[in-house]
């Protein structure tokens, strides 16, 4: 099988051989200016159009590749090559042929149904690019021919001169040649929930998130104004990367993986017994067509053909059952994925988080709690802040600061002094209001305010306060400094020279909270046997702290660059005992989850942002939000429209019900219908007539086949869903190779009464075994639908229905009118009373050994993606 490649992105390596090389690959914001000019043959003051021209025909349109869409006829085809599709179609085709139309035209219709809903599923992936249009901006202020104007971001080529502007979204990756107060939100991106301040300048990280000179296609301008060289468009940029993801054909899911080699497993185990039947019975010198037709009606009945739509219905139901719990199901065999899910790695900002910066501490200068700071900070956020995150989180903390206060006086924050301040009046007077990044703030400060009274403040009391900012840090708090003086004089807007000798009156520290039930969800999902890891890409310092807070171990947080450095084998080593990450790229958060496949895991990813559209690409089974990136949404295979990792674990809980009623059905025919087919092959051989005619052998198919359209919507005991659900095939076949014979056995157990008790006639001996096949075909899935005892688990009343309707309908065919066109003949009320024993004993030894067949015993790692 050929593993999924998620496309690394244009800081790593250069772009794959059919990707137009788009501008200097690497991590080009360490290179400077000069050198990026050289290497794009550029300058500083724009491109002429024809030179624009040039580079767009050699560069490429600055988009995304589009989704490859094979066409439907083709998902049909590929659908229709499946194992278990080809069985079910030639069986159909064969029962039409040899006259059964019904019952071919029944089995053919069912294929199709099951056919055509994943068809339409399938739509979904093919439009998931497009999504990614509706992300970007549609303009782009690029200077050409010397002279700035509005081009279509289509036409955005390296080497352009690009001007952003607060609200606007960044077209492509670039760097900064100046800047004024020019932020960017990044955490779609990056995971920075921070806005991030961008300015000219050398850097020397490698990393995306340390690229404070660089802008990022995608990320939205929140403040002042830039000018950047662009360096990378289209697919060479990091939101390209992701939107590369989605157009790459998926890998099959564990689901669909399972179910092709069941497939496969049903084939080989039909085709052998229906050649070996049709051959000896040939040999031994009986009618060719008799034997053919036999072996045709023994196909039909191995054949489970009605695990198509056993499992679309029951993936359906559990597709609505998950959308009254708030989840939107865009793949259905993801259902069955998520409940199979061993660990599940989620981004941290905006589902770990509630993506909104709070107010977390307030501290006087020797760093005890004090009010004061906050509520000082409040008034000049009310009054002249800049609506920033931090200023929100202010206000949002102290609604009624500056109430009482009117501004009289203000100085924007300038980003290069790092603080803004305003002048306020109010109960304490006039007073000059300055707030900032710490070390700005206390530079500007001669004395401290403490417990009422103003002291001096000299180098040692700074260097204390600035040691209150690294603990902040590594607790992964942001902090600010907060600072005021009395003014002297009329009030005037302030300049630099009022900002000194100021007294320092304490921090203010920020977080980005986790939600409330994090820590109770990932508790659950850890008793239900799912294991969360943080995929973030934010600070690992952060991370940990985070982690902590919602009950992971955090000892060890595994950095962007320390995973880069790791082979692909020792990654899957660290992943094992590892469950935080930060600082890392979209695509090293798509190896990361390929290395836990690798060790056999199956893995949901739950994320939000377009630097988690790779991740949600290669996981098994993808979630996003409804608020999420549209990327995002297009890469994931369901959608939660609450963001609360308790909706995954009610999803865990949902996919794990809806495969325990598919497994219910595979249980029936592995056990007596399997047993049933196997007893049919052995009596055709050993008798001198037909153990039971096609037309009997379709009809015991069509009935059983009836009895078993409640199972989707049985109950299911809460053991069945206490840890992950994954199809087992040794299981399968230990439960076939025990339950088959057992099955077998008591049908020789009937050959031998009604041949050597009670004399029936060929005629007889066909009905007779025609209600006991059915019998026990029909009553055993009350016994096998649990690893409990039958009588303490209730099954549902549309199951119960639908098998013993199904039932009376087959005990009372052989003794009506019709009974005759079916060549039944009724058996002496003997034969009736020994049939009935039988089945009764054959009912109670499954009850007998099923809890050991039913056992679960060690499973070794599922096989890993390749």
């Amino acid at each position: 099988m050929e593993m999924t490649a998620v496309p690394t992105l244009a800081y790593d390596t250069a772009p794959p051989p059919d990707v137009p090389a788009s501008g200097p690959t690497g991590a080009f914001w360490t290179r400077g200016l000069e050198t990026l000019c050289a290497e794009l043959e550029c300058g500083l003051d724009g491109l002429g159009s024809v030179d624009a021209a040039r580079r767009l025909e050699r560069y490429g349109s600055n988009s995304d590749a589009g989704v490859r869409a094979g066409g439907a006829l083709r998902a049909v085809l590929r659908r229709l090559l499946e194992p278990l599709a080809l069985i079910l179609l030639a069986a159909g085709l064969v029962s039409v042929a040899t006259g059964e139309v019904v019952g071919g035209a029944i089995i053919v219709a069912i294929l199709g149904l099951s056919v055509g809903l994943d068809t339409v599923q399938e739509g979904h992936a093919t439009r998931a690019a497009e999504a990614l249009r509706h992300a970007v901006a549609l303009k782009a202020e690029v200077r050409r021919d010397g002279r700035f104007v509005t081009v279509p971001v289509e036409q955005v080529v390296p080497g352009d001169i690009l001007r952003v502007r607060a609200g606007d979204i960044v077209p492509a990756d670039a760097l900064v040649i100046e800047s004024v107060a020019f932020t960017a939100a990044e955490a779609a991106l990056t995971g920075e929930p921070y806005p991030v301040e961008k300015r000219a300048g050398p850097v020397t990280s490698a990393e995306p998130a340390g690229a404070s000179n660089t802008l990022f296609r995608g990320a939205v301008a929140r403040t002042g104004e830039a000018t950047a060289l662009v360096v990378a468009t289209g697919p060479a940029t990091m939101f390209g990367a992701a939107a590369s993801a989605l157009a790459e054909a998926q890998a099959p899911s564990p689901f669909q993986r399972d179910l092709h080699a069941f497939g496969l497993v049903v084939a080989r185990l039909t085709l052998g017994l229906v050649v070996a039947v049709l051959a000896v019975r040939v040999v031994l010198g009986r009618p060719v067509l008799d034997s053919l037709l036999f072996a045709v009606a023994l196909a039909v009945g191995l054949t489970p053909e009605l695990l198509p739509m056993v499992t679309t219905v029951t993936l359906s139901r559990g597709a609505m059952r998950m959308a009254a719990r708030k989840v939107i199901v865009k793949r259905l065999a993801a259902i069955h994925d998520l409940g199979a899910m061993t660990v599940l790695c989620t981004d941290k900002t905006g589902t770990l988080t509630s993506a909104e910066i709070a107010l977390a501490r307030s501290l006087d200068p020797t760093g005890c709690e004090d009010a004061r700071p906050a509520n000082l900070a409040a008034v000049a956020a009310d009054l002249g802040g800049d609506r920033s995150s931090l200023d929100a989180a202010l206000s949002h903390a102290n609604p009624d600061a500056g109430r009482d206060w009117e501004l009289a006086g203000q100085r924007a924050f300038d980003y290069g002094r790092r603080t803004g301040s305003v002048l306020a009046r109010g109960p304490e007077g006039t007073l000059l209001i300055l707030k900032g990044a710490p070390e700005a703030v206390l530079a500007l400060c001669t004395a401290r305010r403490v417990g009422g009274r103003i002291e001096p403040m000299g180098p040692e009391g700074r260097d204390k306060a600035l040691g209150q900012v690294r603990t902040f840090a590594e607790e992964g708090l942001r902090s600010i400094a907060v600072a005021s003086c009395p003014w002297a004089g009329p009030p005037r807007m302030p300049g630099e020279a009022d900002e000194a000798d100021l007294d320092f009156e304490g921090f203010c520290a920020f977080e980005d909270p986790p939600k409330t039930t994090a820590a109770s969800a990932i508790a659950r999902l850890a008793r239900a046997g799912v294991r969360l890891k943080i995929l973030s890409g934010d600070d690992p310092v952060v991370v940990r702290r985070l982690a902590g807070l919602v009950g992971l171990r955090a000892s060890t947080v595994l950095s962007g660059p320390e995973v880069a450095a790791l082979g692909d084998a020792a990654l899957a080593v660290r992943v094992r005992k590892v469950d935080a990450f930060g600082r890392l790229t979209p695509d090293q958060k798509a190896r990361v989850v390929r290395a836990l496949q690798a060790r056999g895991a199956v893995v949901g990813f739950l994320g939000d942002g377009i630097n988690d559209a790779p991740g949600l690409a290669q996981a098994d089974v993808g979630l996003s939000v409804e608020g999420a990136t549209g990327v995002a949404q297009a890469a994931a295979d369901m959608i939660l429209l609450a963001s609360d990792l308790e909706v995954v674990a009610d999803g865990v809980d949902e996919g794990r019900r809806t495969f325990a009623n598919i497994l219910k059905y595979v249980r029936m025919g592995a056990s007596s219908n399997f047993g049933n087919m196997l007893s049919m092959a052995v009596a055709s051989v050993a008798l001198p007539f037909l153990p039971m005619l096609p037309t009997q052998i379709l009809l015991n198919n069509l009935l059983y086949d009836l009895s078993e359209v409640g199972i989707p919507f049985d109950r299911v005991a809460p053991s069945a869903t206490a840890q992950p659900q994954v199809w087992n095939m040794t299981a399968v076949l230990r439960f076939a190779g025990v339950m088959g014979p057992l099955s077998s056995l008591f049908d020789l157990l009937t050959f031998g009464a009604l041949l050597l008790v009670f004399g029936a006639s060929a005629e007889e001996f066909r009905t007779a075994w025609f209600l006991e096949s059915m019998a026990t075909q029909i009553l055993v899935i009350f016994v096998i639908r649990t690893s409990g005892r039958s009588w303490q688990d209730h099954p549902s009343a549309a199951l119960t229905g639908s098998s013993l309707v199904a039932l009376a309908v087959a005990l009372a065919l052989p003794f009506s009118p019709a009974g005759a066109w079916f060549g039944f003949k009724a058996p002496s009320p003997s034969a009736l009373l020994g049939i009935g024993l039988i089945t009764v004993a054959y009912l109670a030894a499954v009850e007998t050994v099923k809890s050991w067949v039913m056992r679960p015993r060690h499973q070794s790692p599922r096989r890993p993606r390749a």
